[in-house]
């Protein structure tokens, strides 16, 4: 790994600390571990390199298209979660459309991920990016990305923005309704 490499890893770590109490910010769910574990054989998790990735970035439709970069291990993304998952709500029938890119590591796509896809009832569009060569790809995404999550593209056709910030719900339905006039 080259130094850049390290450095983005330790900041992406430090911006998110794992938290071993976590604390779940959605509602608890009543479900049993059995019937959990029987809905997550029915989950597929659609995973991609970069270049698989580059659909979802690049789409023009006249459709808004609203993608979170995020992990379960980063407190900050966590947070903001259920605002993106409002505003998919919100906005699906005006033609917004939100995806959820996680950037959990595959080891724990199966033990991690897709539980805590299942247990939140996530409606918007899991996918799951596995590309190490993240000096090739970062900056594809952005030139100004650090690399550091959460970060979010906005974008509809040409039109797009970059944000490596959280947001309030308030904020991401104000950057999105400026995409929507």
């Amino acid at each position: 790994m080259n130094i850049r490499n390290i450095l983005i890893l330790i900041l992406i770590l430090t911006a998110c600390k794992n938290n071993e109490n976590k604390v779940n910010t959605f509602a608890q769910s009543s479900q049993d571990e059995k019937v959990i574990e029987s809905n997550r054989q029915d989950f597929e998790l659609e995973v991609y390199n970069y270049n698989g990735l580059e659909k979802f970035l690049s789409k023009k439709d006249d459709k808004v298209y609203v993608v979170n970069f995020w992990a379960t291990w980063c407190k900050p993304c966590i947070k903001e979660l259920p605002y993106f998952e409002k505003l998919n709500d919100n906005y699906s029938d005006e033609n917004v459309e939100v995806i959820l890119v996680s950037l959990d590591f595959p080891h724990l796509y199966e033990s991690k991920l897709k539980p805590f896809v299942l247990e939140n009832k996530l409606t918007s569009k899991v996918v799951a990016l596995d590309d190490v060569d993240m000096d090739t790809w970062i900056p594809k995404v952005s030139e100004t990305w650090s690399g550091a999550i959460p970060a979010t593209i906005i974008y509809k056709n040409d039109n797009r923005k970059f944000y490596e910030k959280s947001f309030t719900y308030k904020e991401l339905e104000t950057e999105v309704e400026q995409f929507l006039n």
